[in-house]
């Protein structure tokens, strides 16, 4: 409740909602789908709406209720959702954006098949810390995190993977290494001492770090987005 991307209005339920979701850093994952999309010469409007709504709900929504369920130590979420509902939440969101992404791979984009089992497999290997924790690190995270998100814009376009596009999903990937490794030194911080100056100028990074990217994403948009028939 007292992290600072959670509301300071509204309703108790309303704000620690808000606050499960890490809507600053779900955002800044949707950036990197936006860029994705923006690499594309063929950017179309609705392929652009239809692979954010999968990674809202999938990375967005069912990846930080998993997070909270697989978690072995500190449960984010703690016991506002028991296990049941939690599952719940996760096999509908899931079900819902894999139809979406089905739909698209299957009529116009089938590496996305590719893409979506990949993100699959991290989303519980990452967050359910399976095989032994191997996969619940910084370099894994930002892959499914930048590196993906990035190239399930520019695949669901495209139906393709280029040396390019590969070269630009770095950028994603370096942006979202260094938001969870600040983001883990700062929690660290915040579990350890109140707001200290050190934990105020890590927070300080995460603002710029991730509504910068949001907002750099818009300006993206607007410039290319203006210049493309969608």
């Amino acid at each position: 409740m007292n992290e600072w991307f959670v509301p300071k209005f509204g309703p108790r339920r309303f704000r620690i909602v808000c606050g499960m979701l890490f809507l600053p850093y779900t955002g800044m994952c949707m950036s990197f789908v936006v860029w994705g999309c923006l690499a594309s010469s063929l950017l179309n409007f609705e392929k652009s709406l239809s692979i954010l709504i999968i990674y809202f709900l999938s990375l967005g929504v069912a990846a930080h209720v998993a997070d909270n369920v697989g978690s072995k130590k500190i449960k984010p979420w703690g016991q506002f959702f028991s296990k049941k509902q939690s599952w719940i939440i996760i096999i509908s969101t899931l079900g819902v954006s894999y139809a979406i992404g089905l739909y698209y791979a299957i009529n116009y984009s089938p590496y996305l098949i590719v893409i979506g089992l990949m993100e699959g497999f991290f989303l519980f290997a990452y967050n359910f810390e399976l095989f032994n924790g191997k996969f619940h690190n910084n370099f894994w995270f930002s892959i499914s995190w930048g590196i993906l998100p990035f190239m399930a814009g520019f695949v669901i376009h495209t139906n393709s993977i280029t040396c390019l596009a590969i070269l630009l999903s770095l950028i994603p990937f370096c942006l979202s290494y260094l938001e969870i490794k600040i983001s883990r030194v700062y929690k660290e911080y915040r579990r350890k001492n109140k707001m200290t100056k050190k934990t105020s100028q890590y927070e300080c990074v995460l603002k710029i770090l991730s509504l910068g990217t949001i907002v750099i994403t818009i300006l993206l948009t607007i410039v290319i987005g203006a210049q493309v028939p969608l």
